[in-house]
């Protein structure tokens, strides 16, 4: 079965985005023709989710290049290098952004013939970045999904998720929700309970949305209520989150409210699992120490946004703003969280399952992926 949702859709040259910011109450897909579209776009989180975020600025530097023409390959790869040095600019935290600039710099730098021959390697790179994406969270799915049921040894699964790392944070598929819906496939898959995901409620407008979608049995739960729940309900086997960097260690950081749901999973004794490409994975950091957080505007916390009810209804969608918090009030809004790796159980990547040594509080990724 594959996803429902398309939130990328490249069909040369054009890439179109489904405008998160809309969902779940609105399907509309924008239009990225060049670089400074897709920048707005990840820093606005018309598009989010770190697979996700890689592609669009791949792709939006390849819709750019479609309408262009160089005199020389040295005037073309000095474009391209520019250009992917600014849509880096865009999320400081999620590393799979900067491992595709990365790749890409590589391969524009090989291909020196012409100025139509650097921008041809370099459109058919970002092209294979997309496919690759969508198989590695197959593999994500089913490497997840093969160690949530034999380690918990059980026929049915119930999960916990947290943000939103479906269809719509990536390619296709997804990572953590990826594993879910490889269990759902199997027909193993019970419940998923998944957070609003505060501040701006991924899970709430966009996991829910999803999970309907698919026709998975779910519930919401607020962020605040997770330890009670697994108190209440021994039956949730696991606790599967995606990452946007994970360090050599394996300390990961995710969205914000990640390290505490570790917390709990550890205290109740249920499988702290992360979900992420290998490209999530960042071997020249040692630990989460040394990762970049992106704080975020103090205005998400004080004031809650959406969509007047009677909008919703007819379809208008009025946006509309409530000040929650006094105004003078102030706010510490960081965009993620460094969970320990001491706290997680396992790492799913598409190579497989990666778990510590015993007794140890660590993991070794570096020679699990060598």
């Amino acid at each position: 079965m594959s996803s429902r949702l398309q939130a990328i859709l490249w069909v040369r040259p054009r890439l179109r985005i489904l405008n998160q910011l809309l969902l779940p109450h609105r399907r509309e897909y924008v239009e990225i023709n060049d670089c400074r579209a897709g920048h707005h776009a990840i820093a606005s989180m018309q598009t989010r989710g770190a697979p996700a975020i890689a592609i669009v600025a791949a792709l939006s530097l390849a819709a750019e290049l479609c309408g262009l023409e160089f005199s020389s390959a040295a005037a073309a790869q000095a474009h391209i290098r520019q250009q992917l040095a600014y849509l880096s600019t865009s999320r400081p935290t999620a590393v799979n952004l900067f491992d595709a600039v990365r790749r890409l710099n590589k391969v524009v730098d090989a291909a020196a013939a012409d100025g139509a021959d650097v921008c041809a390697a370099y459109v058919q790179a970002a092209e294979a970045m997309l496919a690759a994406d969508i198989a590695d969270n197959r593999a994500i799915g089913t490497h997840g999904a093969r160690y949530i049921a034999e380690t918990a040894g059980a026929s049915s699964i119930k999960l916990l998720t947290h943000c939103n790392t479906g269809a719509l944070a990536t390619a296709g598929h997804g990572t953590a929700l990826g594993i879910a819906r490889t269990l759902h496939e199997l027909n193993v898959l019970s419940h998923v309970y998944f957070t609003e995901t505060r501040p701006y409620n991924q899970g709430a407008r966009l996991t829910a949305f999803e999970l309907l979608e698919e026709h998975i049995p779910s519930t919401l739960v607020c962020d605040s209520a997770v330890s009670a729940l697994l108190q209440s309900d021994p039956g949730i086997q696991a606790i599967v989150v995606g990452a946007d960097r994970v360090a050599a260690n394996g300390d990961t950081a995710n969205k914000i409210g990640t390290y505490q749901l570790a917390i709990t999973a550890h205290h109740h004794n249920r499988l702290f699992i992360v979900a992420a490409p290998s490209t999530s994975i960042d071997l020249d950091m040692p630990s989460g120490k040394q990762i970049e957080i992106e704080q975020r505007d103090p205005s998400e916390i004080l004031v809650q946004s959406g969509f007047t009810q009677s909008s919703v209804a007819t379809g208008s969608l009025e946006p509309a703003s409530v000040q929650v918090a006094p105004v003078e009030t102030r706010a510490w809004n960081p965009s993620f969280d460094v969970t320990p790796a001491a706290l997680i159980s396992a790492i799913i990547t598409e190579k497989g399952v990666i778990t510590k040594q015993p007794n140890s509080s660590k993991f070794d990724l570096k020679a699990a992926l060598s």
